[in-house]
């Protein structure tokens, strides 16, 4: 290790699904940027390509995957793709995600199911696969939350039922899976910027600046934030986390959060 790359994932082989993207993408960069191994899914063709480019570009070996995480069989397909072409994982980080807002009594069952699938039957999906390729003992789960989990939000009724059930998954897999030596954690970020999620909470300067003034740390989070978070607890300096959920958001779910509702909800 070195000052300039302070986590080092050289011969180790990362899965990261949805990682084509957002906060998911950087997280898949930065694994990259240590050597890691990477290979990448989501449901768009398009973007697997793309990401898998961005990431040879970095230097790394790059294999992507289209799949549905509501579509066990699909998930069960790329992590078989990951494995014949980079061995047996070592990290698997699993970040797919939906979200629209509506107030409870307007959405419709679908639309609550929809968010549900992808965030909570779908990280189940990408976990139950995941055992059966990970490296035991020393492999790494990472499940990607939101502050939803544990922060009552207006219009998020969904959202904050479906990352609720991440946590909780996470930390009953955390118990389940220790004595193979699996560590399981969620992390979970604030506002990042630059994300769709970003754009959607503040599209306007105005409701930048109050994002921004909410933050304790007066700053927004990057997408390097999260893929240093994702690495640290990857990393054997994390050898003895598991069951964590590790929120990295300069300090929001402290109380910024509520603020910014208070004003624009």
């Amino acid at each position: 290790m070195s000052a300039d790359r302070p986590f080092d994932f050289d011969g180790k082989s990362i899965v990261v699904i949805g990682g084509t993207s957002g906060i998911n993408l950087g997280i898949a960069q930065s694994f990259a940027a240590a050597g890691g191994n990477v290979g990448v899914a989501s449901r768009s063709e398009e973007k697997v390509y793309a990401a898998v480019q961005s990431l040879k570009e970095i230097g790394a070996t790059a294999v992507g995957a289209t799949a549905d995480v509501r579509n066990l069989d699909a998930i069960q397909s790329a992590f078989e793709l990951f494995t014949d072409q980079l061995g047996e994982i070592d990290v698997v980080i699993s970040g797919a995600a939906g979200n629209f807002p509506a107030k409870a009594v307007d959405m419709s069952s679908n639309g609550f199911a929809a968010v549900m699938n992808i965030d909570l039957l779908g990280t189940y999906h990408v976990m139950r696969t995941a055992y059966s390729h990970i490296v035991k003992p020393g492999g790494v789960v990472i499940n990607i939350s939101a502050p939803q989990s544990y922060v009552p939000m207006l219009l998020q009724s969904h959202v904050c039922a479906a990352k609720a059930g991440v946590d909780m998954l996470t930390r009953t897999l955390a118990l389940e899976w220790g004595s193979d030596g699996i560590r399981v954690n969620s992390i979970v970020p604030g506002p990042i910027e630059s994300t769709e999620g970003m754009k959607r909470l503040a599209p306007t300067a105005e409701a930048l600046n109050a994002v921004i003034d909410s933050v304790p740390l007066n700053r927004l989070g990057t997408v390097s934030d999260i893929g240093q978070a994702a690495m640290f607890l990857a990393s054997p300096y994390g050898e003895y986390i598991t069951g964590a959920v590790v929120p990295v958001d300069g300090g929001w779910s402290l109380g910024g959060v509520t603020q910014l509702m208070d004003q624009f909800g």
